[in-house]
């Protein structure tokens, strides 16, 4: 990698073709963008002192010696900088008559062509306007041709000195080699906060200029057909302490299934770094030329598991009333409401392979009850990444059956399934998360609740906030205890979910931390819990006790032992 500062004659040359990935996004400056160029270049003219543009980085690709032009480059970042000045040079040679101006992007060697290679969306508009020989009106809607409209509009040539400008414009230029990896450089721009993808390397890694059927076929059908299917390929979660894209969290769950296929013989060594989250495309390059993966039959592959993915998953769930029926809907919440995103690539692989709705059905519901009774005893989720992401898989496990026994029969006590004893100990003992708290209420909730009885919806996960019933702070309102033991029980158990309620909305705190008639009824224009919780299965009926103390959270605990039983059976 070389880096250091670029002229505008440094990355035009005349012998250097510069190329957008073909199926890079389209070009977005908008008029602000403009004016603000137009007033630098301007200023620059006048002032005749260096002017930075900012960066551009462009990775060397491998040519031929048939080839007339023998440095060709990608350009990785500044497809928005080089347009822009491509376009405003071009008007400025018009207004001028400038023959030196009208040939600076272009390759004398090459016919004179254009130097830059424009992407699928921009690359008829963007050659129409450079091959222009005259100033002429364009009436597209395209912002690269809105762009022309501008500079055309809007240049003054008396108050812009073209030799200042290309003496005085400057980049950060970062030039990569053949073999360099551009993702590295894509996640530092990551990190500036401009949104790349590993799906767009991969897009480009893909499909070349040659391509146009087949990347509409197998790409733009499948993650850009409409903007609906954009806006879901580019929804955001948390994955731990990572934002992911859907697009990428696919691409990534795609790759751990098929390393996984005996067919291809992976070593123990790829497959741990082809796990990694990490270098995503840098895996998907390396699988496919060291295993002599067919291209075109990946991305068929590819665009069957997408649309599979599309269907089944769904973020929206956790705003919406959970069904008390098995199903990929209840697993839904799990993964999002709960984060447990690791479990999507052995999802995926069942959904795609198991055809059978019902056994489908009994796998999620083995999954949740997995995993929602291993939440509430505090069970290490250090090792679910190996489990969904590679045993599973390999195992083949298709039926809720093999999959119980796969889980049963493991000789290690890590990733075992909770039995009813441990389970119940849970509730009487487990210190959780808010998070993880809320979720088991509400899960319980959904599956006991008589919704036949009930006049109003179950809410979706997201709308319910965590109450403690006997408060943190209860030394105040709750009465005093003398003995130093009886306030460490009583504050060990205030934590535990026998003491927590899902409510539809946050008390006052004067209310959270009042005695018990307040919490319940409240206070002037201020509700309490016989207004935020009178409608739920899993708390209603405690509402007509006088008192509530340590025993009667005991009591609780056993009560949502019961129901726990119910929903995630062993």
């Amino acid at each position: 990698m070389e880096a250091g500062k670029r002229t505008i004659n440094d990355i035009f040359n005349g012998n250097k073709i510069l190329e957008i990935p073909f199926f890079q996004r389209a070009y977005v400056w908008d008029t602000p963008q403009w004016e603000r160029f137009l007033t630098d270049m301007e200023h620059v003219s006048h002032t005749n002192k260096p002017y930075f543009l900012g960066s551009v980085i462009l990775k060397q690709q491998l040519t031929n010696s048939q080839q007339s032009v023998g440095d060709k480059r990608t350009v990785i970042d500044g497809q928005q900088r080089l347009t822009t000045l491509n376009i405003f040079f071009k008007v400025l040679s018009m207004k001028t008559s400038n023959a030196y101006l009208a040939t600076l992007f272009r390759l004398p060697m090459k016919n004179n062509e254009i130097a830059l290679l424009h992407n699928h969306n921009d690359v008829a508009a963007f050659n129409k306007i450079l091959d222009l020989k005259k100033e002429d009106k364009l009436t597209a809607e395209d912002n690269v041709t809105r762009a022309y409209t501008y500079f055309s509009e809007n240049i003054d040539e008396t108050k812009l000195n073209f030799q200042n400008i290309l003496t005085n414009i400057m980049f950060v230029g970062i030039d990569l080699g053949t073999d360099e990896d551009e993702q590295q450089i894509f996640d530092t721009i990551n990190s500036l906060g401009v949104k790349l993808t590993t799906a767009e390397l991969l897009k480009n890694y893909f499909f070349g200029r040659d391509d146009i059927q087949l990347y509409r076929d197998y790409w733009q059908n499948v993650f850009e057909k409409d903007n609906d299917t954009k806006d879901f390929w580019d929804t955001e979660i948390a994955t731990g302490r990572l934002r992911r894209y859907f697009i990428d969290l696919f691409f990534y769950s795609f790759l751990q299934i098929k390393i996984q296929d005996s067919t291809y013989n992976v070593s123990a060594d790829d497959k741990d770094e082809f796990t990694k989250v990490e270098g995503l495309f840098d895996s998907y390059k390396k699988f496919i030329k060291n295993y002599k993966i067919n291209k075109l039959e990946l991305i068929a592959e590819i665009k069957e598991y997408a649309k599979i993915f599309q269907e089944n998953f769904d973020i929206e769930i956790i705003d919406s009333e959970l069904s008390d029926n098995s199903s990929i809907e209840r697993l839904n919440a799990v993964i999002f409401g709960l984060e447990n995103t690791t479990l999507i690539p052995y999802v995926l692989f069942a959904l795609k392979n198991v055809t059978d709705q019902q056994e489908q059905n009994k796998i999620f519901d083995y999954l949740e009850a997995y995993i929602m009774r291993r939440m509430v005893c505090h069970a290490n989720t250090k090792n679910y990444n190996q489990l969904f992401g590679e045993r599973f898989i390999s195992n083949n496990i298709l039926t809720k059956d093999d999959l119980k026994s796969f889980i049963d029969k493991r000789s290690d006590k890590v990733n075992y399934m909770p039995s009813d004893s441990e389970l119940k100990e849970g509730f009487h003992q487990s210190k959780l998360t808010n998070k993880q708290a809320s979720g088991i209420l509400y899960f319980i909730e959904s599956k006991i609740r008589n919704r036949a009885k009930h006049s109003t919806s179950l809410l979706g996960l997201n709308r319910y906030s965590l109450e403690h019933l006997m408060p943190k702070k209860w030394e105040n309102q709750w009465g005093k205890l003398s003995n130093e033991q009886d306030k460490l029980n009583r504050n060990r158990k205030l934590l535990t979910l026998g003491n927590l309620t899902i409510i539809t909305a946050s008390l006052n705190s004067s209310i959270r931390d009042g005695n018990w008639n307040v919490k319940k009824s409240g206070k002037t224009n201020k509700p309490g819990l016989n207004q935020y919780a009178a409608g739920l299965d899993t708390f209603s009926q405690y509402l007509a006790l006088a008192v509530w103390d340590e025993s009667e959270i005991s009591k609780r605990a056993d009560f949502l032992y019961d129901k726990a039983l119910i929903t995630w059976k062993e």
